[in-house]
């Protein structure tokens, strides 16, 4: 086991290798750069081709263990009426340092830009809310798989979920045979894995090429506002959140995390690093059930970087354009495109096409502006990824935590190395299997009912 595990620190080494090299590479050659990019597409590609077995086997054993339903609809409740208040958090704090830093005054634009601006506003036409809804459902139990929707999967993981709970012993078999699915799924992913270096390689000498330093100088004030506010947001809102409700250190968790970071900001997609995450919260102590419908509704719904990164980017817009938002038009414009924007959390680019598809429905005079952080989107969307996938993570312990499904001496000892996660098979058979039953805090002696 341990010359595996050596083998995975290698593996990451060379992502880390890979993406010196990349921006090198982008540096030097640009021209050659630039066509490197099918590298970096492949890859994260390949990753999208497991998010829609992994969902569903993961959410489908989770709510089949469980012998109530009404377990299962406390659990999403409560994580829907997290993910609003922590979207609405980041909103203000988007807002806040987008009007203290102004970050757009004094820029102009030119003909290329407005093309630009006028692209992307295209592809982020905006939706109605009845589209949205309707868009959930598959146009076959079948196309769910192949359509590559996150939330579709959702739903359709969730009703097979729900029939082999109300078949009871009927659908043990079923389970098991899930179960099996699961962990062939977790095995071809981590075979995927070792393509990382080559598809880190491509991605970021791509964007280097492409972008060169030339474009990031004028628009360092905004990308050093957002990181900030990022950093801000993660470490201080969401690190105190989560010592005060569970005790434990949020630099703790994102190291234990941080193979799956190194991962995003190589891919600059948050959802090449869902089915890991999915793993290792299960491995932290967080019970089959509450993983398995947190982590994939966190993806749609608690898009906390999405949330700071279109706050920020409109103020900027405006106030490079002349025409600032009045405090009535920021929340309106920002609060329609938070709905816009479910569903997308981990697909490059989506976040400026919905930048300007709120701009198209309620300032179609702003659209212009878009084309202003076109060069720049790239390295912003690696921040938004980052902190959406930092508060999915935080989430699903707070929702574990509130729920009484979480074992806090087993996560005390894997983040403190104690308990090593499996590189290979990314599946802990021995904790999880079936719902833990947390006893009382008054229980002495305890484990939270979680095997160890």
């Amino acid at each position: 086991m341990a010359g595996r595990r050596d083998k995975t620190h290698y593996l990451y080494i060379a992502v880390i290798a890979a993406v010196l090299l990349g921006i090198a590479v982008g540096f030097a050659a640009p021209g050659t750069a630039v066509e490197l990019k099918p590298l970096g597409t492949g890859f994260v590609n390949l990753i999208k081709m497991m998010i829609s077995p992994v969902i569903f086997c993961t959410i489908v054993l989770g709510i089949g263990s469980v012998r109530k339903a009404a377990k299962v609809g406390a659990v999403g409740g409560l994580a829907l009426g997290y993910f609003m208040i922590m979207s609405t958090v980041a909103l203000a704090i988007g807002l806040l340092v987008g009007n203290l830093l102004e970050p757009g005054s004094g820029l102009h634009l030119t003909e290329a830009v407005k093309h630009a601006g006028e692209a992307q506003a295209k592809a982020g036409g905006a939706q109605s809310t009845p589209e949205f809804l309707l868009g959930i459902i598959p146009t076959t139990l079948v196309s769910a798989f192949t359509g590559g929707q996150v939330l579709q999967t959702l739903l359709v993981a969730l009703l097979c979920g729900f029939a082999l709970q109300a078949m009871g012993t009927a659908g043990e078999p079923l389970l098991r045979g899930i179960g099996h699915v699961q962990k062939l799924v977790f095995r071809v992913l981590a075979m995927i894995m070792w393509a990382a270096p080559v598809g880190a390689f491509g991605a970021i000498a791509a964007v280097v090429g492409a972008t060169g330093m030339d474009a990031l100088k004028s628009l360092a004030v905004i990308m050093i506002g957002f990181y900030t506010t990022c950093l801000l947001f993660v470490f201080v809102v969401l690190g105190t959140l989560l010592r005060v409700c569970t005790g434990l250190n949020v630099f703790s968790l994102l190291r234990y995390l941080g193979r799956e970071f190194l991962l995003i900001l190589s891919t600059s997609s948050s959802e090449s690093a869902l089915p890991r995450l999915i793993a290792k919260m299960e491995h932290l102590g967080v019970s089959k059930p509450v993983v398995g419908i947190t982590v994939p509704t966190g993806y749609s719904f608690n898009l906390d970087g999405t949330a700071i990164y279109l706050t920020m980017s409109s103020l900027f817009i405006a106030e490079a354009m002349g025409k600032p938002l009045a405090i009535g038009e920021q929340i309106s414009l920002l609060l329609f495109m938070i709905v816009a924007s479910k569903g997308a959390a981990g697909v490059t680019g989506a976040g400026l096409a919905t930048l300007a598809g709120g701009l198209q429905s309620h300032r179609p005079e702003l659209v212009d502006g878009v084309g202003l952080i076109v060069g720049i989107d790239r390295f912003m969307s690696e921040a938004r990824a980052l902190t959406n996938f930092a508060g999915n993570a935080v989430a699903t312990v707070l929702i574990g935590t509130w729920t009484r499904e979480f074992d806090r001496e087993r996560a005390t000892e894997v983040l403190a190395g104690r308990l090593e996660f499996d590189e290979t098979t990314l599946i802990d058979d021995g904790h999880g299997e079936e719902l833990p039953t947390v006893p009382a805090p008054s229980s002495a002696g305890a484990k939270d009912g979680v095997p160890v």
